[in-house]
């Protein structure tokens, strides 16, 4: 298969996902169904605790101003850089209930190595942040689980907003990495809502309207869910592209690069050492305004066979995008 090199991060040709409505009904419209329609949350529903879903996507990128002009152009509307108390800088695209975090590391600060070593390697979708109430609680949880959670830690960003400025307050605590194959995996506790869910940053020219599901490319699907089963304390279920996790709201494909290609003809992915996450999936109203906000902005958006609307890597920093 032919490798390019392109807007500093190798890209593979043809290596992305579609998780047909027929497959995993409603990945894009952010509800899952088992082949009778019956609901996966009633079926399959994680036990753990202190886990509660999927909190953000983290793409960390080595150009932070490059990235906010890509997004904004996509229809995406981003909040005001952010300057964390750890060092690094972000944006992010939030939604009702979730959102995406556009992350860059200035240099290998202590707590942020992995995302700097990430991005010495390309742009791309690097992380998973998971909600909990109680991130001590999730820690105590995990550890019991034998999944080596870190310690938690509190940190903060200034936030300037119409009455003043506030701070955005969090506590995180990140499991091993040995323990989730594809990209960083951590639990976020956020302390003040109200300042990071601003109703002024969730309606995007795109429509989009929060994420639907992610995909990781693994050469060893059975392995990859595995790991990811364990942390949820779920059984993953089986679908024509592979594995999905449940997580309790947006799920998990683990899907192989045959099955990848099949479902995204011409819709391309960071070419990272696999497993890698690769695919990320937005939830919008309207595919046409979509497809028309992307086609204004340059861009290439590929109509996929479901009626989906996906933009490939080499335009998203390092993350097929696909809106649906």
């Amino acid at each position: 298969m032919a490798i390019y090199y392109d807007r500093k991060c190798l890209l593979i040709k043809q290596t992305c996902i579609e998780i047909k409505l027929k497959a995993c009904p409603a990945l894009c419209n952010g509800r899952q169904r088992n082949y009778n329609g019956a609901s996966a949350k009633k079926e399959n529903k994680t036990v753990r605790k202190h886990v509660n879903g999927i909190d953000h996507v983290v793409i960390t990128t080595r150009d932070l101003d490059s990235a906010q002009d890509t997004f904004r152009r996509m229809g995406f509307t981003l909040t005001p850089r952010g300057h964390h108390t750890l060092g690094s800088r972000n944006h992010c695209v939030m939604f009702g209930q979730d959102y995406f975090e556009l992350l860059m590391v200035p240099q290998r600060l202590p707590g942020r190595e992995y995302y700097y070593d990430f991005a010495r390697v390309g742009d791309g979708l690097a992380a998973v942040a998971l909600k909990t109430d109680n991130a001590r609680g999730a820690y105590g949880e995990l550890t019991a689980a034998a999944l080596a959670p870190s310690e938690p830690v509190d940190f903060s960003r200034p936030v300037q907003l119409p009455e003043g400025t506030k701070n955005a307050s969090f506590r995180i605590t990140q499991l091993g990495l040995e323990h989730t194959p594809g990209g960083q995996v951590f639990l976020c506790q956020h302390f003040t809502r109200d300042v990071v869910w601003r109703p002024e940053y969730q309606t995007h020219a795109n429509t989009a309207t929060g994420l639907a599901a992610l995909a990781i490319l693994s050469n060893d699907v059975p392995a990859t869910a595995a790991a990811y089963e364990r942390l949820f304390d779920v059984k993953a279920r089986i679908i024509n592209e592979g594995l999905l996790i449940n997580t309790s709201d947006t799920p998990i494909a683990v899907v192989g690069e045959h099955a990848l290609a099949k479902r995204l003809p011409g819709v391309w992915i960071s070419a990272r050492h696999q497993p890698c996450m690769g695919a990320l999936f937005i939830r919008v109203a309207d595919r046409d305004m979509a497809q028309r906000t992307l086609r204004a902005a340059g861009l290439h958006p590929i109509r996929m066979p479901d009626g989906s609307v996906a933009v490939g890597a080499a335009e998203a920093h390092g993350v097929a995008i696909i809106f649906g």
